[in-house]
């Protein structure tokens, strides 16, 4: 059976000082919440972090960012969050923009174990800059590598006790290509039930992609 922990025990076993983090959601919907209160309240620094987006003003990776525990940003839509405007200029951030589609897809990618993919967006722009571009068909293509990562916190609505998963509505994003995409996953989940007790035709993220499960304790 899946191991379930409390947030900060799962915070404390798998993640580190310098770890690269997959954190889900889109703005605050489909993140989780309890897993970013339980990394603000630990000691561990230096972290990447890939997301959609750092949060807002002091709320979920926005309090991560303001506790200065953030490096380095991979993401494709910070503005929610002038937070990180300002800590790019006063150079304690890092941030790496990358198109929304071209993020979920490299993660995709980094699951199904290929070496990168050919995209036409962000061709002939600054975020092609430095990367290997081929014409094909008459159109430039920009070489995208995968995106990997130590640890995943991703947020799901139930789990059964072996940990397949299933989503709320859009609150699933980008959890389930995260899941596909680091060493490590940890799942936040409203219930967890019984094996068994989940239409196998509605499981997104099977338990083999899933290392330790956390019982919700806020949601928005």
């Amino acid at each position: 059976m899946m191991k379930v922990l409390s947030a900060e025990e799962a915070v404390a076993e798998v993640v580190f000082d310098g770890a690269t983090l997959m954190v889900g959601g889109f703005g605050l919907v489909g993140k989780p919440l309890t897993l970013v209160r339980a990394l603000n309240a630990s000691a561990f620094k230096d972290l990447t972090v890939i997301s959609n987006n750092l949060g807002e003003p002091g709320k979920g990776l926005g309090e991560t960012l303001r506790l200065g525990k953030v490096r380095r940003a991979i993401g494709s839509y910070f503005t929610t969050n002038p937070d990180v405007g300002a800590a790019v200029l006063a150079g304690k951030l890092e941030v790496t923009l990358i198109p929304q589609g071209t993020m979920a897809e490299a993660m995709r990618a980094a699951g199904a174990g290929l070496g990168g993919f050919y995209t036409p967006t962000a061709a002939g722009t600054r975020l092609a800059e430095g990367k290997e571009t081929r014409v094909l068909r008459g159109r430039e293509y920009v070489l995208e590598e995968p995106l990997h990562a130590d640890v995943a916190l991703i947020r799901a609505h139930r789990a059964d006790k072996l940990g397949n998963l299933v989503y709320w509505k859009s609150a699933r994003n980008f959890n389930p290509v995260m899941a596909t995409a680091a060493k490590t996953v940890v799942a936040e989940v409203d219930e967890i039930v019984e094996v068994g007790a989940l239409d196998p035709e509605i499981i997104v993220t099977p338990h083999l992609y899933v290392d330790r499960l956390v019982i919700a304790k806020e949601r928005l």
